[in-house]
Parts: C-alpha cells; sequence; structure tokens
C-alpha cells in the first residue's frame, strides 16, 4: 500500500511538472525602458515612463550600457532608447535600422556635440587653445601625477575612438579612462576649485551648458572621409585624423515589436521632441540639484508640462 501511494505521487509530481513547462508562457505586459549610464537619459527616461503609465501601461527600468542595449533593444527586451546620440551611437544605429533590426522614431530638435572639452580659464594659461594643435605645446599643463612626459586626457566608459585620434593627429597624450560620468564631474569639480587645468571629455547639451564656461577643442571638423579613407585628412597613413561629429542629431529607437504591443506608446515616443534646454534642465536637476531621477523627472515635468500635453494630445488608435 505505501509503494501504491509513492507510485501515484510521483506520477502526480511528474505530471504537474511537465504541465508546468509545457504551458506557454506568456508575453510581458509591462514597456520595459532602459536606463543608461548618463544623468539626462535616466530622468528623461522616467518622464517617458510617467507619461506611458498615464496611457494606462505598466512600466519597467533596466540598468544597461549603451553597447549592450542594442541587442536588447533587436530582441525586443526593451522597448524604446529616448536618446541616440550620433557621434557615439549613430553608426551602430544606422547599420541596425539598415538591417530591420530596429526602427527609427524620428529625430528630436536638439543637436548634440561629443568631445575634447576644457574649462575657459584653462586660455589664460594656454592662449592657443581651442585650436587643437596648442595641446602638445601645453601639454605639460595636463600632466597627472604619474611620471610621464604627456598629457592627460580624462575619458568615459564611452568609445569615442580618442585613441586614434591621438595617435592620427600625433598627439602627446595618454586617456585615463574613468568609470562613469560621476567619476568625470568630480575630477572636473576637484580641477575647478583649484583652478587647475583638466582636459576632459564632455558633451552637449549637459549641466556644464548652464553652470561652467567651457570650450570644446577645434580639431578638424569631421568628415565621413575622415572616418573611412587615410588619405583625406592630415595623416595620410591612418583614419580619423579628425574631431567628432559637431551638431549631430539625436533620435529615438524602438525594439521591432513596440507598434504592434504598444501602438499608443508608440504614437507618444514619435511625438516627444526635446530641445538642447530641456536635455540640459534634466542633466542638470540630476547633477547640480542632486535630485533622484524619479524626482527629476517630476520637477522636469512641471517645467514643461505644456510640452508634455502637446505631445500626449494627439489620438492613437490602441
Amino acid at each position: 500500500m505505501n509503494n501504491s501511494y509513492y507510485v501515484k505521487t510521483l506520477f502526480s509530481l511528474l505530471f504537474f511538472s511537465s504541465t508546468l513547462w509545457s504551458k506557454p508562457s506568456h508575453p510581458t505586459d509591462k514597456v520595459v525602458i532602459p536606463t543608461n549610464n548618463w544623468s539626462s537619459q535616466r530622468v528623461l527616461s522616467n518622464v517617458v515612463g510617467q507619461l506611458i503609465e498615464n496611457l494606462g501601461t505598466p512600466v519597467e527600468y533596466i540598468n544597461i550600457s549603451a553597447d549592450r542595449q542594442w541587442g536588447a533593444l533587436k530582441r525586443g527586451v526593451i522597448h524604446f532608447q529616448i536618446e541616440v546620440w550620433e557621434p557615439s551611437m549613430g553608426q551602430e544605429f544606422n547599420k541596425l535600422v539598415a538591417n530591420g533590426d530596429i526602427i527609427d522614431l524620428g529625430t528630436h530638435e536638439a543637436k548634440v556635440v561629443e568631445d575634447w572639452w576644457y574649462p575657459k580659464y584653462v586660455e589664460d594659461l594656454c592662449p592657443e587653445l581651442p585650436q587643437w594643435q596648442a595641446l602638445n605645446k601645453c601639454r605639460a599643463l595636463f600632466k597627472g601625477s604619474k611620471t610621464t612626459e604627456k598629457g592627460i586626457y580624462f575619458g568615459g566608459p564611452w568609445n569615442y575612438g580618442d585613441a586614434d585620434i591621438i595617435r592620427a593627429l600625433g598627439l602627446k597624450f595618454a586617456i585615463e579612462r574613468l568609470p562613469d560620468e560621476s567619476a568625470l564631474w568630480e575630477a572636473l569639480t576637484l580641477a575647478i576649485e583649484k583652478k587647475r587645468p583638466i582636459l576632459l571629455l564632455n558633451w552637449s547639451p549637459n549641466w556644464t551648458d548652464n553652470y561652467i564656461e567651457g570650450e570644446f577643442v577645434n580639431f578638424p571638423l569631421y568628415t565621413e572621409q575622415c572616418e573611412n579613407i587615410p588619405e583625406w585628412g592630415l595623416n595620410k597613413k591612418l583614419v580619423k585624423d579628425c574631431g567628432n561629429r559637431r551638431g549631430g542629431w539625436l533620435k529615438k529607437a524602438a525594439a521591432p515589436n513596440l507598434k504592434q504591443k504598444f501602438p499608443c506608446v508608440y504614437h507618444l515616443i514619435q511625438n516627444i521632441s526635446f530641445t538642447n534646454r530641456m536635455i540640459t534642465d534634466a542633466s542638470s536637476l540630476a547633477v547640480i540639484t542632486r535630485l533622484s531621477d524619479q524626482d527629476a523627472a517630476n520637477e522636469w515635468s512641471k517645467k514643461y508640462a505644456k510640452d508634455i500635453k502637446k505631445w500626449s494630445s494627439l489620438e492613437c488608435q490602441q
């Protein structure tokens, strides 16, 4: 009798287990939004997330790096990216759009730049700035604590081809790569407090547009030939003998499944257009005011309530 009981129990467990594994999984009913490692993207992703929740659709946020987001977007693991910056993401974005792997949801009004930058007071010590030729002449100003004859350029975790620029233009600089934007701003703040020269990665629109007078280095102007044809520029053997693109676009990207799963969200993202001022303010609320991403999104939404109302007012066929 005991054996019979255990056999029946075993069969019941096996049957129950098989039904669990054979049962098709239900697709998520949440819009999944990536949050990256720069402040404006996180704040504005929360702004858009709040608008989506106002449509009655739940939202989930996932921290993910800019590099890893493309595969997740292609597979529909995340549903859109609200800030695609041309200088750092344009090549990957264009390739995926051309292959039909992601959807181009339009261009913001904002124009962007990502490049080498310094506080304005540095020109008092190196008057030939912002011309790039001044960098080698003034490299001693940018020497770090390490025993090196090279100047130090502080970069972030993102790849802008800075090492290629250094090689192609013969700059006597080394890159000190910092882990995130917070480390960049910490290095910048310390340098400003001591009025010490510093050269670092920056971008615009950003909080520094409002709070710190500074300049981007004037490298040879970017062209597509600079990245592909060695004979094009000053260095006839190497590409990337130019700076990053100035006045680049800022776009929105969507997963291929977004329109089918969440048509109203798809149309909402299409309607949204950020200006330079909007992005600067979003970054400032996080970096200067030190609000959490959600609290910064709340404050930002109050300031730009009229724009939000316009974006949300267009009808949607659910």
